[in-house]
């Protein structure tokens, strides 16, 4: 007989009985999963911890007593776990939740509640949790816009590289945080798909911009893709590459889901290689699944510059292992390392290096 697979173990931390009971429904449904105690705030939550040792906590961020974000933080100090921080949509609870992903929290999701349904939940939350189980839980990075301010990585004009298009799920968060805080204005317009809840990625971009050089902003349909921007696609929308009299601008629209996600980092991919060819440079950061990889490829036949994060530096090595997969990655580098290849427009194609044996065609 086949030893029997452990469930993951989830703890339910919410004010919330109703939601409650719609996570404990929802994740007790899946059959490698299991609730083992809910708890209405974090004293509760922590004595629970200590008594059941679960895999994986969800963490509503208002609560009364203590909000989750403060109990994250400790949370991380003394006792770090994956945690995915499950908030309603208003301003001040998403920016919590973005700062969460700041301090160690692994994923966000939005609660039921307009434009994002119980099955909504009921798809996306199993994914999450199944991720943060596998996820590196890591120390919080703080660093100012101050501090990468002090140290600005400059370009060295080559000016090949017309559109930089960046990747990211699972720990992307803190990935593109990291990248973009360490580049400084003169570089090619980027367009970052994060896998991200609506509104959540409003909120996101915005903490972006307070912290970066370079400007940040949640994209809208017809934006131009210029020199020392970024442009967030918006959750639950695809972001689309297009070019037309010598410029690049995104198509912002609905559309189905691409590898269960929307937006879809193989969409915008897809659309960087018809609209920039050899011209752009494509960057698959962490995160579970599959989505990014095709479209990498496609951004390679095309004749861009593609990069994968490495597998030491990803929270989850999901997306970028299937990439390096299929040949997809001209280069395999530690998140440590993107920022300066971003910097100097790319590496020359006869310099460009390709780790793990992937052979280039």
């Amino acid at each position: 007989m086949r030893p029997q697979r452990t469930k993951i173990k989830v703890l339910i931390v919410d004010d919330s009985a109703i939601v409650r009971k719609i996570l404990t429904e929802t994740i007790s449904a899946e059959p490698d999963m299991e609730v083992i105690g809910t708890a209405p705030d974090p004293y509760i939550a922590r004595e629970k911890i200590i008594s059941l040792h679960p895999d994986v906590l969800t963490l509503d961020i208002e609560m009364p007593r203590m909000d989750g974000l403060t109990f994250l933080k400790k949370l991380m100090l003394y006792h770090p776990m994956p945690v995915v921080v499950i908030s309603s949509l208003n301003s001040s609870s998403c920016d919590s939740s973005i700062d969460a992903l700041r301090w160690g929290a692994v994923d966000a999701l939005a609660k039921p509640g307009g434009p994002y349904s119980v099955g909504d939940l009921r798809t996306a939350i199993p994914a999450k949790l199944r991720a943060a189980a596998i996820a590196k839980i890591r120390k919080p990075h703080l660093a100012s816009a101050v501090e990468s301010s002090t140290r600005p990585i400059t370009q060295n004009g080559s000016g090949k590289v017309g559109v930089i298009a960046i990747g990211a799920s699972t720990g992307g968060t803190e990935a593109i945080r990291e990248i973009l805080q360490r580049l400084s204005l003169g570089l090619p317009g980027i367009v970052i798909t994060q896998h991200i809840p609506p509104v959540f990625s409003g909120a996101f971009a915005k903490r972006l911009n307070d912290l970066c050089a370079i400007e940040v902003k949640e994209a809208r349909d017809g934006d131009e893709v210029r020199e020392g921007t970024a442009l967030v696609a918006p959750g639950n929308f695809h972001m689309l590459v297009r070019r037309s009299a010598g410029s690049y601008y995104v198509q912002v629209q609905t559309g189905p889901q691409v590898c269960y996600q929307r937006p879809s980092v193989d969409v915008m991919f897809a659309s960087v290689a018809e609209a920039a060819g050899a011209k752009a440079l494509g960057v698959l950061l962490t995160g579970m699944g599959s989505d990014g990889a095709q479209g990498l490829l496609r951004m390679k036949l095309a004749g861009a510059q593609t990069i994968a994060q490495d597998e030491d530096s990803c929270v989850v090595y999901g997306m970028p292992r299937e990439a390096v997969k299929l040949g997809a990655a001209c280069q395999v580098l530690p998140l440590s390392e993107i920022a300066s290849v971003l910097s100097v427009g790319g590496i020359a194609p006869a310099m460009r290096r390709v780790d793990h044996e992937v052979e280039l065609r």
